[in-house]
Parts: structure tokens; C-alpha cells; sequence
């Protein structure tokens, strides 16, 4: 191949042998086609790259997705648990009137059905006794009629626990409903076992004790609106006063309360005991140490299950 040159290139190309002239004629590979030809590979790359971001930003919507009935029930959960703070005291005494209302409702039926036994639970509550007499007209009908509604309160007394709970169960977090939810059931069975105690154990000791204060020219006659009186003076204070363990374990598990603090306030409880028996029976010593002591018991009983069951 013979280089084509001009007069005025040969000066340049001067002392350059033929294979340096054809070299320095030759023109340089044009670089473009490989830059578009790695613009072109970098293109897969970056829709990769694309498509991953999609993927994150349909992952994370389908999380925000999934995560919004999350934070909807939290959000439930949150104005259940503050329901009580937006009720005005309108709405407070409406649903205290309600509470009220079902539970009359509920002692009305119950006494409607103890009407039907009445007899048979006058002659239960006159065993300790024996005969009764009643010394006006009126007082035979007033007596039955306090019988059935007494023992329609007794029959209705879940329902009457279970209309209180319901009212103050908005002030409570869902834990703690949890737990008087367990409650409830139990504070009833524990009514019913200080009726029992309180019927079988402690009345017909009481009974005893007063009818031997009796003597030749003193002889007791027990007016049936009196002894009945007196029966329902100590059956509701030791229906109430079983309810202590209760009220002593709801307080330790809601940590309120610990076993240090239930062993230091022992000598007061044992004095207050005294104080609230003398309250609640009637105005004499045995009625008052009667209650007192199975308080104290009630009280001990609870520290011990709190310490050594719950660990509190």
C-alpha cells in the first residue's frame, strides 16, 4: 500500500519509515459504538435495579397494608380502655340508673319465685328458734313478705354483682377486667359461704347465748318481725365479711398492695375488725366478737396466699 501524500506532508513526514506513514494516515476506531454499547448493558442493570425498587415499595405497602388493622385494633383497644375518660357525669348516673334498674328487676323476679316457697323457707329460718310468735295483726304478713323479698336479694345476688361489675368496668384497663372478670364469679360463691357460716355457725350460738340469759320468772318469747331482724343482722355483715380474701388478692395481683405491707397493718385490722363488728350485728359482745374473729382469720388467710401463692 503506498501512502497518498501531498508536497506539503512530506516535510512532515520526513526521516518516517513507509509502515510509520501508513500508520499515522490510518484513522482511530470511532468509540462511540462501544459506549452505547455499554450504555446499552448498564440499561438491564438499571431496570433491575428499578424493579427491586418496585418490589420494596409494593412490599412496603402491602406491610403498611397488613399493619393498618394492627394499629386499628390498638387504636379500639385504646378507646375502650379510655371509654370512661369522655363520659360525663350525666352519662355516669344513666348507666347507674341502668345498673339499678336491672338488678331491682332481677330481686322482683327472684322474689316472685321464692313466693312459691315461702313457707318452707320461714320454717328454715325458725329452726335455731323454735316457735315465734307475732304480736300484731299486721306483723305475720310484713314478716312473710320481708322472708320473700330477703331470699329473692339472696337468689339474685349474681346478677346484683354481676350489674356492678358491668358498671365499673369502664374504668378499668383490659387486664384488670380480665381479672375481675375471674372475680365475679368467685365473690359470689363466697357470699353464699359467709350466709352459710354465718346461718349454721355463728346464729344458733347466738341464739343460745341470749336464751340462757332466761330464768324461772323470765322466760324468752321471740316476736317473729324481731327474730327475723336479727337473722338478717348477721347473715349480710358475714356475707360481706368473706368477700375480704377477695378484695386483699384482687389488690396484691393489680399490685397495689404486697404481703410486707399486709403483715405491718395487722395489729390495726385486728382492732378494726372489733370496730366494724360492733357496727354491723347487733349491740352486744358476742354478735361483735363473732365478726371480728372471722375477719382477723379472713385477713391472715390472705396473707398467706398472697405471700406464698402469688409471691407478692
Amino acid at each position: 500500500m503506498k501512502p497518498d501524500m501531498s508536497g506539503d506532508d512530506l516535510e512532515n513526514y520526513k526521516g518516517m519509515t513507509v509502515e510509520e506513514i501508513l500508520a499515522a494516515q490510518t484513522p482511530e476506531p470511532e468509540a462511540e459504538p462501544k459506549e452505547t454499547e455499554g450504555v446499552e448493558d448498564a440499561h438491564p442493570e438499571a431496570e433491575e435495579v428499578s424493579g427491586v425498587k418496585d418490589n420494596h415499595t409494593s412490599d412496603n405497602e402491602s406491610s403498611q397494608d397488613t399493619d393498618e388493622p394492627d394499629a386499628s385494633e390498638d387504636d379500639e383497644a385504646d378507646g375502650d380502655d379510655n371509654a370512661d375518660e369522655g363520659m360525663s357525669i350525666i352519662e355516669h348516673l344513666t348507666e347507674l340508673r341502668k345498673r339499678i334498674i336491672r338488678s331491682i328487676i332481677a330481686i322482683i323476679i327472684c322474689s316472685c319465685i321464692t313466693y312459691n316457697f315461702d313457707e318452707i323457707i320461714m320454717q328454715f329460718l325458725m329452726a335455731p328458734a323454735g316457735k315465734l310468735y307475732f304480736m300484731h295483726p299486721g306483723e305475720a304478713f310484713f314478716s312473710y313478705a320481708k322472708v320473700v323479698l330477703f331470699s329473692g336479694f339472696l337468689l339474685a345476688t349474681p346478677v346484683v354483682f354481676y350489674q356492678a361489675w358491668r358498671f365499673f368496668v369502664p374504668a378499668f384497663t383490659r387486664r384488670e377486667r380480665m381479672v375481675l372478670g375471674i372475680m365475679v364469679p368467685s365473690s359470689v360463691v363466697l357470699f353464699y359461704i359467709g350466709l352459710a357460716f354465718s346461718f349454721f355457725m355463728v346464729v344458733p350460738l347466738g341464739i343460745k347465748f341470749f336464751m340462757g340469759m332466761g330464768s324461772d320468772d323470765l322466760a324468752p318469747l321471740f316476736s317473729v318481725e324481731q327474730y327475723l331482724d336479727f337473722i338478717m343482722t348477721f347473715l349480710i355483715p358475714f356475707g360481706l365479711a368473706f368477700e375480704l380474701p377477695l378484695i386483699i388478692i384482687l389488690l396484691a395481683q393489680l399490685g397495689i398492695v404486697t404481703s410486707a405491707q399486709l403483715k405491718k397493718y395487722f395489729r390495726y385490722v385486728f382492732l378494726i375488725s372489733f370496730v366494724i363488728g360492733a357496727i354491723l350485728t347487733p349491740p352486744d359482745i358476742i354478735s361483735q366478737i363473732t365478726l371480728a374473729i372471722p375477719l382477723t382469720a379472713l385477713y391472715g388467710f390472705s396473707y398467706l396466699v398472697v405471700r406464698y401463692l402469688l409471691r407478692k
